[in-house]
Parts: structure tokens; sequence; C-alpha cells
């Protein structure tokens, strides 16, 4: 045994010891191996102490910062161009030069961050726009279907379908435990099965007992079911319709007691107690602890500072808000008593309290402030009587003589006569105030008006209004000769007071007297402040803009008083002749319009425009004599001008003269041949039926002009109209060769190879035309619309998408490529459209129809305004517009677009052209055409 046992069983360990070391475990040591946890002359180990307090922790702390503020200077840490990374200098002292130092650089470095600031800020915000323009948020992409909830009725709302579950039959219709309530006469059945009989029928004993009438006694009534003993109380029976009658006797008791008070009033309506617990919901938003919270630190507030009004209000305020309305009056009121001669405090207190009580807040406010004139104010407010708010308000003034409000809220409530006296009194306590000086001046006769407001401006030496006002009397009275001193003589005076004559007030000044219709006075300051503050070589632009913004403003006579002035100083300026003339024919007369162009062209005489201009009004208003004579005058000052001729025969085959028109012609073509002249005379001879004369007339021009692409145009069309085909497509061809880059050349002869039925052929030439016209939109579109009239519709696609990648901002190409979509899909394409050619006239069109094919009649007559406001040239705009209020306007509307587009005299458009500049209608109206073009237009869109 002794020789097994192990020689060091039984002995201490080896110092540093650890067992299984050898097969590489690791060591632990517990605090029986090391023995108590601290000697009595170990150091304090205090690493939970407070910070600064501990020993250990900070001193280890101490000597690692202290390590780490030697600076690594080795070699990797040295860049060529930047030094050592970290700071050479930083163990050094920091002295007072090198804080300044390091302020001027921060001053720098924030100067400089802030020049790129703004351009930073901008770029940000471009970038961000375009990142939400370009990946719009879902709420963004779906913000016009909401916009349009607000158009749906009732009823429409409540016929949307429930959508439809697609979760299985057992998810659908999980089976909840139905819970049935037992009527009381099963508890009443069940009662008698466990019921003793303690007596016996009197049937049983009658047969025995053996032989009962219903044999197994299945059928016999409920046995004691209709006895009394159920109804008994200590037989342990239940009646439940007793139970349901007590609870109601109980429940009205309950009632009842709670509705009589001591004094016997109804406190509480049984009925409407439900309906009253709605109203005591507070009807605040904000969290319950928020609540409490400052409700705690407004009390804090007004403990510690009692009389510090806003503490009071904002305390009265929160317990409004949260539905505690008499605790917010008890502590306004306690507000009240704490800052007595605070004017917002009784003014909140006034607001809080009813009407009875709030006049006697008011009244002891009074006591205390008698010189608010707020609480005046207030005071007059709640009383309801007029006489007894003229009292208040006069006993206001007792106190408070110099308070212009008080004064205005008296003079208001009194009739014009004692307004009158009210106002002498007010002005000589108020001598400063302008309103009330020419509120007297209106109430007074000429006489005593002219006198007031001569002592209103010896009291008020620097105030505009007042020489407006007596110029404006002086002309209501007639002496319009004495408004232009006055205004006058009011610059003057003005600037001797150093007042600084502002043109923009002065302008919006002569606005409101146009607008009151003191045409004299507008017109007068007008003049006297028009070209104050501008420089010389500013004066056209700025009177120009000027006046338009008189225009936007319906200003007509400030703009008419512009435009003299301007006139007078620019007297050879064509522009200025021009707008003016454009104002008069929109919103003046024929004959200011006729007046204004006479003396235009004493100014102007090379002016051919004006000339013309003259010549049509006169026109137009019946009189050709003189429309005549002043052609033949301009004639005179521009001979040789082709306008004018051009004019002239226009005026004489309008009425009918075609003989004089034949000879003008003649006339022009020899002493100033021009092609629109050779070209007019081809169209007369056309339009009259004399065809030979026509071709033979082309055929001299052509010789001439072979650049004209209208000669050749007319030529092929004059062909076409005898179906001379062969002829008509060597007129295009011939064409083509001296004018390739003529559109409307392509077209013809593309339609007409299509009209013959040479389909391949006429595609032929137009992708020849594309070839020599690249980005030319007209082109592409034809092309587009032949492949679509063959029944083409795919190959139509393709060519619409490669013409979109060509020409992509051609709004006819989008108008064209919105309908050329399915239905489904056309929404789609018009937003593609208008982000492209947001201000494009066919775009807008096409949006506009697309609206009335979804029968969406606001808005297609909101986007058909649009369009024709865009360009009032586009006669197709005011053809379907005016189609479209065929169909879904009324008759006013219809003549206002035919009205509108008269004015207007559009000249282009597809449809309008083609209606236009046929020969059937060439002595046709505008009014006419549009009503012709508008029957051609069929809603197959």
């Amino acid at each position: 045994m002794n020789k097994k046992k192990k020689p060091f069983l039984g002995m201490p360990a080896p110092l540093g010891y650890v067992p299984g070391l050898g097969r590489g475990a690791t060591g632990f040591t517990t605090r029986s191996d090391i023995g108590p946890a601290r000697d009595a002359n170990d150091p304090v180990d205090d690493r939970h102490a407070p910070p600064g307090k501990r020993t250990v922790g900070d001193q280890m702390k101490k000597s690692q910062a202290a390590d780490d503020d030697d600076e690594d200077l080795n070699d990797t840490n040295y860049d060529e161009f930047n030094g050592y990374a970290g700071s050479l200098f930083s163990s050094g002292p920091y002295e007072k030069d090198d804080e300044e130092a390091d302020a001027i650089y921060a001053a720098l470095d924030k100067r400089m961050d802030e020049r790129r600031k703004e351009r930073r800020e901008q770029r940000e915000k471009e970038e961000i726009e375009k990142y939400r323009m370009e990946r719009p948020k879902i709420q963004q992409q779906f913000s016009d279907l909401k916009r349009k909830l607000a158009e749906v009725t009732e009823e429409e709302w409540l016929s949307i379908p429930e959508v439809g579950d697609a979760r299985n039959k057992r998810q659908r219709n999980p089976r909840y435990e139905k819970l049935t309530p037992v009527p009381d006469s099963f508890f009443a059945k069940h009662l008698q099965t466990g019921e003793n009989h303690t007596s016996v029928d009197p049937r049983q004993t009658q047969f025995g007992g053996l032989n009962t009438p219903y044999p197994g006694g299945l059928n016999t009534p409920y046995p004691g079911g209709m006895t009394p003993g159920l109804m008994t109380p200590g037989t342990g029976e239940l009646d439940m319709r007793k139970i349901g009658q007590a609870r109601n006797t109980l429940m009205d008791m309950r009632l009842s007691q709670v509705s009589d008070s001591v004094s016997g009033q109804t406190v509480v309506d049984p009925k409407g107690y439900l309906t009253d617990l709605n109203s005591m919901i507070p009807t605040h938003g904000g969290d319950i602890n928020d609540i409490k919270k400052a409700r705690l630190l407004l009390k804090s507030v007004r403990e510690t500072n009692p009389h510090h009004p806003p503490a009071w209000i904002a305390s009265a305020r929160l317990e409004e808000v949260t539905g505690k309305l008499q605790v917010a009056r008890n502590l306004i009121m306690k507000g009240t008593e704490m800052c007595p001669k605070s004017e917002d405090v009784w003014l909140e207190a006034a607001r809080l309290q009813p009407g009875d009580t709030a006049k006697a807040v008011v009244a002891q406010a009074v006591r205390h402030l008698p010189q608010s004139v707020r609480i005046y104010i207030r005071a007059a407010e709640l009383e309801t009587d007029i006489r007894a708010k003229k009292r208040v308000l006069r006993k206001a003034l007792e106190h408070v003589p110099n308070s212009v409000r008080l004064w205005k809220a008296a003079v208001e409530l009194e009739e014009p006569e004692d307004a009158r006296i009210m106002l002498s009194r007010a002005v000589e306590c108020c001598p400063t105030s302008v309103e009330l000086w020419l509120a007297l001046a209106r109430l007074e006769t000429y006489e005593n008006a002219r006198k007031v407001l001569n002592k209103a401006r010896e009291n008020i030496p620097t105030d505009r209004h007042i020489w407006i006002t007596a110029a404006k009397l002086e002309e209501a009275n007639g002496n319009t000769q004495m408004v232009e001193k006055i205004i006058d003589r009011a610059i003057t005076s003005l600037r001797a007071n150093g007042v600084e004559i502002n043109r923009e007030q002065w302008i919006q000044d002569a606005e409101e007297c146009d607008k009151a219709g003191s045409v004299a006075t507008c017109q007068a300051v007008m003049r006297a402040v028009i070209g104050i503050g501008i420089e010389e070589e500013d004066r056209k632009h700025t009177w120009m803009e000027d006046a338009d913004s008189c225009v936007a403003h319906s200003a007509l006579e400030c703009a008419r008083a512009i435009y003299a002035y301007a006139l007078q100083v620019f007297p050879s300026k064509k522009s200025v002749w021009l707008r003016a003339a454009y104002f008069e024919k929109n919103h003046g007369t024929r004959e200011s319009l006729e007046a204004l162009l006479q003396r235009a062209v004493a100014h102007c005489p090379k002016a051919e425009v004006l000339w013309l201009m003259g010549a049509k009004s006169k026109w137009l208003a019946g009189d050709v004599p003189a429309a005549r004579s002043i052609l033949a005058l301009a004639f005179q000052a521009n001979p040789n001008s082709e306008e004018i001729w051009l004019a002239a025969v226009k005026l004489e085959s309008e009425n009918n003269e075609y003989e004089r028109a034949r000879r003008l012609l003649a006339k022009a073509r020899s002493s100033a041949p021009t092609a629109r002249v050779f070209m007019k005379s081809v169209k007369l001879e056309w339009v009259l039926g004399n065809i030979a004369a026509a071709q033979e007339l082309c055929e001299e021009a052509l010789k001439h002009y072979e650049d004209f692409p209208k000669l050749w145009m007319m030529k092929g069309q004059v062909e076409e109209q005898e179906e001379l085909v062969d002829k008509a497509r060597e007129a295009y061809s011939q064409g083509l060769k001296k004018c390739p880059h003529s559109t409307p050349l392509w077209l013809l002869l593309s339609r007409l190879e299509e009209k013959v039925g040479q389909l391949t052929r006429a595609r032929a030439i137009l992708e020849k035309s594309r070839l020599k016209n690249p980005k030319n939109p007209g082109l592409w579109l034809e092309s587009v619309r032949l492949e679509y009239r063959a029944g083409l519709k795919n190959i139509a696609s393709t060519l619409m998408a490669k013409a979109l990648q060509e020409c992509p901002n051609s709004g006819v190409l989008w108008s064209e490529a919105v309908f050329l979509e399915a239905r489904p899909q056309r929404k789609t394409k018009s937003v593609d459209a208008l982000k492209r050619c947001e201000h494009d006239p066919h775009v807008l069109l096409a949006v506009a129809k697309l609206f009335w094919s979804e029968r969406k009649i606001t808005k297609a007559r909101e986007w058909f305004h649009r369009t024709v406001k865009i360009d009032s040239d586009l006669g197709d705009a005011w053809a379907f517009f005016y189609k479209f209020e065929l169909q879904h306007g009324t008759e006013e509307q219809r003549e206002e677009v035919k009205r509108r587009c008269e004015n207007a005299e559009p000249r282009h458009g597809e449809l309008w052209c083609a209606t236009s500049k046929d020969i059937a209608n060439w002595q046709r109206k505008i009014g006419e055409i549009l009503v012709l073009v508008a029957a051609r237009i069929k809603n197959t869109f």
C-alpha cells in the first residue's frame, strides 16, 4: 500500500505551481489562494469615487496623457507637403497672441464658408428638387387623385364596392365561440325539473293513476308551471322578469337622487346624461403628462413672481384649453388682484367671463386703468345697445381725449350731422391724425372742406393724402384747372418739409384715384411723379413697365396718362406710338384710337404699321372712303411700299371692287414688283375663277422669283384643282429642286401621291424630305399620320418613338403621341409631354382635349383658356374651344370665345389654314371661318 502511495500527496505545492500547465491548461486564483482582499499597507483602490477624487484611476490617466503628449516624430508620420501630422508645438505654452491668431484664422474660415454658402445651398436645393422630380414619392404620384377626392359626393363614396378578401375561406370566416343569451323562459322551465311535487293531480286520482288521459304523461300541461308558487319568495325559485324590473327601478332611483339637488333644480338630465359626457372630454390634443408639467411650471412661475401678468394669462389659457373653464376664470381673477395695473390681464379676464360678469370685470378694470384705450374699446364691444356703446365711448373720450382709435369708434356710431360735430372736436384733440381730418372734410360742404384741408395742411405739412384729397375735391366741384396746380404745389411743399417723394406710393395713390373716378387728379399725379428718380436712359423702358402694371391693376386712365407723357418726351419713337395704339385698341374707343393714330402718323410718317392700323380701323367701322384716303396719304409718305400696296388691294377686293384691285396690282407689279405682289395677283385671279390668267401670272412670276415656294405651291394646287395630276406632280417636283427646305411643298407632293394611291411613293418622298431636312417635326408628323391612315398602327408608333428621339422638344409631336396611345396610357403620356414642353400650345391643347374626352368639363375649359392665352395665333385651339363650348357651354360662353377669337385674329394652325386658305372661303371673316373649322372637327379623340 505504501509503495503505491504517491510521494507528493499531502505535501504543499511548490511556489507558482499551476495544475495541468504541462498539458496546456491555464490556472486561476481565488480569494482563498491570495488571502484577504487588501493589506493594511496597500494603497486605497477607489475606482468608484467621483472623478477628481480618485487616486489610482486618475494617476493612470495622467500617466497615459503624458505618454500621449509626446509627439510622434517618426519618419512615417512626416509628409513633404504637410509636414508632421501632429502639432510640433502642442507641448509649448498657449499664449495670448496664439489665441488671437487662432481667432483670426477661424474668422477667415467662417468668412470663406459664408461666401460659398449661398451657392452651395442653392446647388443642394436644385439637386434635391431635381432628385424629387426624377424620383417622386408615391405620395406625390397620387396627389392629384387625392385632390379629386374632394369632388366625390357621399353617394359615390357609398357606392364604391368593398375590396375583395384574398384569404381562404377558413381565414375569412373564423369560427368564434358564439354566445347566445338564454331567455328567462328556459330557466323557468328547467327549475321545474328539480322540483318535488307535494300534491297529486286530481285527474290522476280520478283514473286511479293508471289510465291518464294522455298516455305516458308526455303531453300534460307543464306541471305547476302556471302556479303562483314560482312568484313567491323563499321557495328557491327564480323570476328573471322581476329581476329586470328591479334593476330598472334601482337605476331610476339613483338618477332621481342625482338629478335633484338641495334647491330642487335639475342638475343632470337622465336622458341626455351620456350626450353630456361627450362635452366633458377635453378638446386639447396634447399628452396629459405635458399638461401636468405645464401646470406645474406655470404654478412655479406664479409663486416665484406673482406680479408677472403673462404667467397668470398663460395659466388661465392652459386651463381653458383643457376644458376647465371655471378654474381658468378663478385663476385670471386672482391675476387681476395680483396685477391690477396690467391691461392684458384685465382683457383676458373680460374674455373668459360670461356677459354680465365681463361687464363688471371691465368696470373694475376702468377704475384701476382709467387711461387704457383697449379696455374702453372692450367695454363698448360688450354692450349690445347702440346708446350704451355711445355712452361708454363718450365716457372714454372724457378720460382719453387724444385717442384716435376712440374717436373713430365713436364717430362710426353717429349719424352724419353728429359725426361732423364730433369730428370737428376730434381734430382739435388729435390734430396730427390725417384720417380724422379727411373724414371731416368728406362730411363738410365744398367751402368748409377747403378750409378744413387747409387747416390740416398747416397741422400736418408732411402728408401727401391731404393734398391729393384737396385735388379730388376741386375736381369733384369742376375746378379741373386747379388740380394740376395743387399737385405741383404738393410736390414742392413736401420737398420743402424734407419729405422724400416715393414714386411707387404716388403711383399707387393715382391708381386709387382712377378707381374712385377722379381722372384729372390721377393724370395730374402721374404727370408730376412719373419722371422722379429715373435715369435718363431708363425712362422709356420704366414707363412702359409702369403702363403695363397700371393695365394689370385695371387703372386704365393712369396707363393713358403715362403713354401721353411718354409720347410728349419721345414724339418720334415708333415703338411708344405702337404700344399706345395697341392700348387704345384693346381698352379705348375707336375714336380715341383713330385720334391717336392721326397724331402718330404725323410724327412717324415712315411707320407703315401705324398707317395700316388707321386704315383698318376706318374700314372695320365701314368708312371705306376714309380708309382709301389714309392709304393714299400713306403712299405719299412711303412710295412703293409693298405693305401699303397690298393693304390697298385687300381693301378693294374685300369691298368687291375687283377691277380696282386688279389695276392696283398691275400698277404695283410695274412700280414695286415683289414676290408677294405677284402671289397676291395670282391668288386674286384664281379666286375669281380666271384660271388661265392665274396660270399665266404664275409662270411670269416664277421667271423672276423661282426660289419663292408659295408660287410653286399655288401652281401645283391650281393644276391639282383642274385634276391634272401629272402637271401638279411636276410643279411640286420642280419647286422642291429650287426650294428643298420648304416643308409645305414636301407635304403637298406626299399627299398628292397618297391621294392617287401611291402609298410607297408617298413614304419614299417623306423619307427623302427627312434626310434633306433633319429634325423637322412637321415631316415626322406627316410620316406618322401616313402610316396611321394606312392602318399600320405599329409602324406609326415606331416612327413616333424615332421622331421624339430626334425632336424631343416638339410640342406638335408630343400632342400627337398622346392620342396614339391607348386610352389608359394617355394620361401618363400627357404628363411626359408637359414635362418636356410645359409652355407649348399644342401640348396644352392636347391635355384640354384629353380632359374633354374624359368628360371633365371644368378642367377642360380651364386648359382651353390656358392654351388660347399662351398662343392666341393658333386657330386650331380657338376652333376646338368653340366646338367644346357648342357641346358643353352656354350661349354667352360661345359668344365670348367667338369675340375673343375675332379680336385675336389667328392666322396659323393645321385645320385653320386648311379652311381659311381654301379659295371657296377667301372672303369669309374670322368668325365665319371659326364656325366652319369647328364644324369639321369630329370628337374621335
